[in-house]
């Protein structure tokens, strides 16, 4: 017996752009967590509509189709973006091909839903039901909001996973009619125009549309009866309806077993060279390049050593790559000898042909923006993934929160600075921390100060640069601050603030110094 599930991600744009989001900020970052009214706009033929909403604006009256400027009329600090449908699609396809590791036939299932044929598979995750929950569990796991339904044919799946209601929505096999019956006439997945037409006659439910005898139908329906007819033997198998499932992407990997265990790391190395030509070459002949390599050695002991590393930008230089396995080469533990090696591309991109610069040194330079990435995939290797990373300017004045990290991987990450900034120092501390401070006049710079139990004293400094606190972000507690950059008697530099005026402290307490960064 056929069995599919049908797989509804219901805020689908937001959830991908969510998560793409939160990959490109390191977690360190400052991305903000809180949860504020947010929806995706598309352009209309009045003006931009909103395509989609989160749970947050949906709860204060937004919803989808809803005109951009009546929805901020009802609720103005709502916060939009554009709507991406090209990359909705293709993170769709990507989930698509993500759950073969549930069943080898998955397809897309228009723009916001999946189909699995797991005919035969359901066993493998002991039962149906225990399927299911480990389908939903998983994709709420990567973020996204999810309902399944499950039945013997796909728009049964669909319409269990749509209106099936908070309960359990598996259809028992030869049970399709049973449990579609009572679902609104919406479940057949018709035209609203069929739909709206079969509620004015009185067809509110799929087991009223099935009661109904065909020549009837046809009589009160006219030519929109076939597509309701068809729609309904579709949902309960009596015409085909086949899963186009997506094939799965070409493996490049390649492998080298080796007749007698090797024990030497210059072997490995060497190994490891030709796996690089090899597997490069078949990137090349495809035009693609690698983003995630992962390396595998097999031991005669059974053991296995894995290192993976990744690159900023597509790349299938075998001589970079080499070199970024170099360090991790060294750490591996051969035992008693390593019989096979395995080289696999766990990612690839596109990658269009190098050009190289007609210069002086010949065709050995290259873009800077290339030497980079490469220099950036080395510091990785060697420092880990996170030690890298990019400041990205955040729209707030307030200096810890003006920018967050983010990966130096993400296109379009690395910016030149933006002219006519002010002067920050290279090193901003996390938070400010606070200095006992002495000025000649009260709302004056600093002469001394004393931080970390050492007293220095300022023999230069310029300001007050003034930062008000965000109206709409601050507690009753945040005061004005004024900033200088000071110099001590040995030249090192300082950027400090105050917190308040002493003409105005009110009920705050006076006003206090703190020191917030160093400057080179």
């Amino acid at each position: 017996m056929r069995r599919v599930v049908s797989i509804w991600l219901p805020r689908w744009p937001i959830d991908r752009l969510r998560r793409a989001r939160q990959r490109a900020v390191l977690p360190s970052g400052g991305l903000s967590a809180e949860p504020v009214p947010f929806a995706l706009t598309a352009p209309g033929r009045h003006g931009a509509v909103l395509a989609a909403v989160n749970r947050q604006a949906e709860a204060a009256g937004i919803v989808s189709g809803m005109r951009l400027a009546d929805a901020r009329a009802l609720l103005p600090r709502l916060v939009t973006a554009g709507s991406r449908p090209e990359e909705d699609r293709r993170g769709l396809e990507r989930l698509a091909l993500w759950c073969h590791r549930f069943t080898p036939s998955s397809a897309v299932d228009g723009a916001d839903g999946l189909l699995l044929d797991i005919t035969g598979c359901a066993h493998l995750f002991g039962g149906e039901a225990a399927m299911a929950v480990e389908v939903e569990a998983r994709l709420a796991g990567l973020g996204f909001e999810t309902r399944t339904g499950l039945a013997d044919t796909p728009a049964a799946a669909w319409a269990l996973a749509r209106f099936g209601g908070e309960g359990r929505r598996i259809a028992e096999p030869c049970r399709t009619l049973a449990v579609l019956a009572p679902l609104p006439v919406e479940a057949l997945r018709l035209a609203s125009e069929d739909t709206r037409l079969l509620r004015r006659l009185g067809l509110a439910t799929v087991g009223a549309v099935e009661t109904l005898p065909r020549a009837a139908l046809a009589r009160r329906f006219g030519r929109h009866s076939g597509a309701a007819l068809h729609r309904l033997d579709c949902a309960l198998g009596r015409r085909a309806d086949p899963v186009a499932s997506l094939p799965p992407p070409p493996a490049f990997l390649a492998r080298l077993a080796f007749a007698e265990p090797l024990i030497d790391l210059a072997a490995l190395e060497a190994a490891l060279a030709r796996l690089l030509d090899t597997l490069c070459a078949s990137l090349e002949q495809k035009g693609l390049g690698v983003r995630d390599l992962v390396l595998l050695f097999f031991r005669v002991d059974g053991g296995t050593a894995r290192h993976r590393v990744s690159t900023t930008r597509a790349t299938r230089d075998g001589a970079h790559l080499g070199g970024l396995f170099a360090g991790k080469i060294e750490t591996v533990d051969p035992g008693f000898g390593i019989d096979a090696v395995v080289l696999h591309a766990d990612r690839t991109e596109p990658l269009a042909p190098e050009q190289y610069r007609l210069a002086a040194d010949g065709l050995k330079g290259r873009g800077g923006s290339g030497e980079l990435a490469r220099l950036i995939d080395r510091l990785q290797a060697r420092l880990g993934k996170g030690s890298v990373f990019h400041l990205e300017p955040v729209a707030s004045h307030l200096p810890e929160r003006a920018e967050r990290r983010m990966d130096p991987g993400r296109e379009g990450a690395i910016r030149p600075a933006q002219p006519g900034m002010p002067q920050r120092p290279l090193r901003l501390f996390d938070r400010p921390e606070p200095v006992n401070a002495v000025a000649e006049v009260p709302d004056g710079p600093p002469v001394l100060f004393t931080w970390r139990r050492l007293c220095r004293r300022i023999v230069r400094a310029e300001g007050p640069e003034r930062i008000e606190p965000e109206w709409w972000a601050s507690g009753p507690q945040d005061r004005p601050r004024d900033y200088y950059r000071v110099e001590d008697q040995d030249g090192r530099r300082y950027w400090l603030f105050r917190t308040g005026l002493y003409r105005d402290a009110g009920g705050k307490g006076p006003p206090r110094w703190y020191i917030h960064g160093l400057y080179g």
